[in-house]
Order: C-alpha cells, then sequence, then structure tokens
C-alpha cells in the first residue's frame, strides 16, 4: 500500500514563493482548427471544467455552415487532447455554451433556435464523454431564452438563464435532482418592469448562488440572490452595487462559505474590474474592490474560487488589442496579486474562463490570431496551491504519519516517518507536479534531511508502507 504526501519548498520567503508560483503559466495551446468561426460563450458562462486530470472544453463552431456546439477533453490535466466532438446536428443555430462536472458526469446548456426561437437546451455524458444523451429541450416558451450558466453539486444540476417571456428580460432557474434525468418546473427568480440580464450561478453544496446586472435603478447594477435548500426556496434580491455609473457583466464563484463575485464598472470613466465578497454565505457583503487599474477598457470578468484561492480573468485593451488578463488572491479575496498578461499576440484575445483542479489553474478563450477565431488553452500546473490537509478515504488505519518541517522550507527540510505498529525500511520517492521522479531515497531511520537541490514549487512525497495514512497538503 501507499502513504502520499505533500511538501511545498518555499523561495527565500512564502510571499515569494506565492507569487512564483501564480506566475509559472504554460504556452498556449490551440484546441480547434478550421477555417470559421469558433467561440466560448461571452455571457459569463463557464467554458471549461475539470475534475481530478480530465478537462472539459465546450464551445460554438461555424464549421459546419452554422455555430453548433462542440466539445473536446483532456484526460491528463491539459497535456494532451482529444478530438473534437460536435454535440448539437441541426440547420439553425447552437451556440452560448456553458459546462459543469461531477466525477464522470458533464452538463452542458446552450442557446438554440431550432424551435423557430431562442430556447434553452441541455446535454449530459455520464461516463465522462466517451457518449452523449439526446438533446433534452429546457424551456418552452414563445419569448427569448438566452444566456445559460450551468453549476452542478453531487446530482443536483442547476441552470440560470435570462428570458423576455413576461415582455422584458428577467433572471430564471431551472434544476434537476437526479443528475440531468428529470427537471422541475421554471422559476422566475426576477419581478421587475426592467431588464435583468447576465445571470451567473455557483453552488456550494446546497447553497446556489446567483448573480446578474438590473436596470430597476436607472443604470445597470449588479444584484445577487441565493437559497439555501439546493432551489426549493429563494431569498430576496440584494443589490450589491450603488453607483450612477454602468455596473455589468457579473461572475460568481463560491468555495465553502465565502462568495467571490466580480464584474465590469465604469464609475472611474472608463470600465475597470471590480469585485466584492460574502464571507457567510450572501448574508453580509464588504465594500467594492477595484482590481485594474489602467486607462482602457477591461471587460467581462470571470471567477473561480477553490478553498482560499481566488481566480480572475477578463480582457482588456492596455495593449492596443483586447489580450487576456489574469489576476489571483492566495486568501479568500482579503489580498490581491498583480495582474498578469496571458495572451500576447496583436489580434484579439476575449471572453476567458477558468477551472481548477487540484493544482492546476485551466483557461480558455477564443483567439483571433489564426485569421479566425479559434478556441485557445493556457495552464498553470502550480497555480491553486495551498490545500489543507486531509484523510485520505481509502485508510484503513491512522497509524502511520508522515511530517515534513519546517514546511514551508528555505535551506533544510526534516522529513520524519513514523509507523506506530512496526517499524521498516521505507523507500520515499519524491515527484514534482508533472509526475516527475525528482528524489528516491531509503527511510533507514525515522527521520531523514532534505536540502537545497530542489527548485521553488510544490513537490509530492510517497512512502511505500503496509498501510494507505493521511494524504497531507499544505496551505
Amino acid at each position: 500500500m501507499k502513504h502520499f504526501g505533500i511538501l511545498l519548498l518555499a523561495g527565500m520567503v512564502v510571499l515569494l514563493l506565492v507569487a512564483s508560483l501564480f506566475a509559472q503559466w504554460e504556452p498556449d495551446v490551440r484546441l480547434t482548427y478550421d477555417d470559421s468561426t469558433s467561440h466560448t460563450s461571452y455571457t459569463n458562462a463557464k467554458c471549461v471544467a475539470a475534475n481530478g486530470d480530465t478537462v472539459h472544453v465546450v464551445w460554438d463552431d461555424n464549421r459546419d455552415g452554422n455555430p453548433e456546439i462542440y466539445y473536446k477533453s483532456s484526460p491528463d490535466g491539459g497535456t494532451s487532447w482529444g478530438s473534437d466532438t460536435r454535440l448539437t446536428d441541426d440547420p439553425a443555430y447552437s451556440e452560448l455554451a456553458s459546462v459543469a462536472v461531477f466525477e464522470s458526469n458533464i452538463h452542458i446548456v446552450w442557446r438554440d433556435m431550432r424551435d423557430g426561437n431562442r430556447e434553452i437546451y441541455y446535454k449530459r455524458s455520464t461516463n465522462g464523454g466517451s457518449s452523449w444523451s439526446t438533446d433534452v429541450r429546457l424551456t418552452n416558451n414563445t419569448g427569448i431564452s438566452f444566456s445559460p450558466s450551468v453549476s452542478v453539486s453531487g446530482n443536483t444540476v442547476h441552470v440560470v438563464w435570462d428570458d423576455n417571456r413576461d415582455g422584458n428580460y428577467e433572471i430564471y432557474y431551472k434544476s434537476s435532482p437526479d443528475g440531468g434525468t428529470s427537471w422541475g418546473s421554471d422559476t422566475r427568480l426576477t419581478d421587475d418592469p426592467v431588464n435583468s440580464r447576465y445571470a451567473s450561478a455557483a453552488v456550494s453544496g446546497t447553497d446556489v448562488h446567483v448573480v446578474w446586472d438590473d436596470e430597476r435603478d436607472g443604470n445597470p447594477e449588479i444584484y445577487y440572490k441565493s437559497s439555501p435548500d439546493g432551489g426549493t426556496s429563494w431569498g430576496t434580491d440584494i443589490r450589491l452595487t450603488n453607483q450612477t455609473a454602468d455596473s455589468e457583466h457579473p461572475s460568481v464563484a463560491v468555495s465553502g462559505s465565502t462568495v467571490h463575485v466580480v464584474w465590469d464598472d465604469n464609475r472611474d470613466g472608463n470600465y475597470e474590474i471590480y469585485y466584492k465578497r460574502s464571507p457567510d454565505s450572501g448574508t453580509s457583503w464588504g465594500t467594492d474592490t477595484r482590481l485594474t487599474y489602467n486607462s482602457e477598457q477591461s471587460l467581462y470578468p470571470s471567477a473561480v474560487a477553490s478553498e482560499s484561492n481566488v481566480h480572475v480573468l477578463w480582457f482588456d485593451e492596455r495593449d492596443g488589442n483586447p489580450e487576456i488578463y489574469y489576476k489571483s488572491s492566495p486568501n479568500a479575496g482579503i489580498s490581491w496579486g498583480t495582474d498578469t498578461r496571458l495572451t500576447n499576440d496583436p489580434a484579439n484575445s476575449r471572453y476567458a474562463s477558468a477551472a481548477v483542479s487540484s493544482t492546476n489553474v485551466h483557461v480558455v478563450w477564443f483567439d483571433e490570431r489564426d485569421g479566425n477565431p479559434e478556441i485557445y488553452y493556457k495552464r498553470n500546473p502550480t497555480g491553486n496551491a495551498g490545500i489543507e490537509e486531509q484523510t485520505d478515504p481509502r485508510s484503513k488505519t491512522t497509524d502511520i504519519r508522515l511530517v515534513c518541517y519546517p514546511n514551508p522550507f528555505t535551506s533544510i527540510v526534516r522529513v520524519k516517518y513514523a509507523e506506530i505498529s512496526e517499524k521498516q525500511k521505507t523507500n520515499l520517492e519524491i515527484y514534482d507536479v508533472r509526475g516527475r521522479l525528482v528524489k528516491s531515497v531509503q527511510l533507514t531511520t525515522s527521520h531523514l534531511s532534505l536540502g537545497t537541490e530542489f527548485l521553488p514549487g510544490i513537490y509530492f512525497l510517497k512512502a511505500d508502507s503496509k498501510y494507505v495514512g493521511k494524504v497531507l497538503k499544505v496551505r
């Protein structure tokens, strides 16, 4: 049996380590190759999702003469990619796809015009993308259903969108309690005589969080609403911004009880990215935090959160053309790092979204560097560092420990191996985040000292044992 642990090796100080980890972005990867347009959603819907080492990407593509929904996946954390899979096949438009994943279940929603007007459709795979269900029509009205966003928690699938069946655009919600097999009725979340647009949803357990921009105050403002019971009942609308300028295009992310919201806002004369958070599942909210400072437009932010890490993307015109920018917080939005430019070419790069899995941050967007819009991907394999210790669910005993101290370290670290029930010689293997063996040594005593032969980063320790012990993760 195996015992696993994680060892975080620091640079000169922990803050330098954090800056180093969040800067290790790999080169851009082109995912589509055709002479027509391929687009990620411009409505802040997530176009990428990840579970373990598998990354899932959706987009709409015009290679078939009209936009259709396509899917592509990577089984190894973004290192290699499978072929494109066409998910829709209809002469009408299918576009604005959004994806969410739980274990091997993949859920996709999009806007579709096969019925003569725009409706929301759904499709799923229960085997990691190997096969797909038939299309399921989620809306049925004479109005326009627009801008769908999907999120999932366990077997419950949540979908929000905006819909003008009532004469103006309102936010609607629908859920499936059984992984997409059956669906409840449409729930109208807003009720005011002006437009409510660009809904974004995130879920943590049974808490569902929804944000949108709303014109009830004369200019677009950011509003929030939540359900504590998986969408059965809903609280009142909460106004998050209060400006005479426009606040638009919000995105929401959640980790535990901390809710993170980003949007673009022109209170400063040009559009900048703003952030706000709630530490108590939407009950109370902090002040607005301005994330960008430049003289050009910063637009369409998208957020994702994992424990204390918050990752924000947007496109920015400070370089003369739209480029993808990134910013992160390692402490749940309390403080933020510097802006990181992720793309660098003279063509337009727009509408990025991100997913996280383990220490990886995965980003997709559409890019015009090839003469027509194509889908691109980029990852940071150590960008989501800082996850806490937990017990391996396969453990049959806790009589084994692998302890690293000090951790993080700068010059030397001691590894203590303790097995209470018996002592034996143990092989210790150390791997980097890409799974490459860095060092192998035999533990002949209960302690081992390691020196400075490691570069700053995250390393995984594997010790042979008759037991499966704890998984040690460090913050």
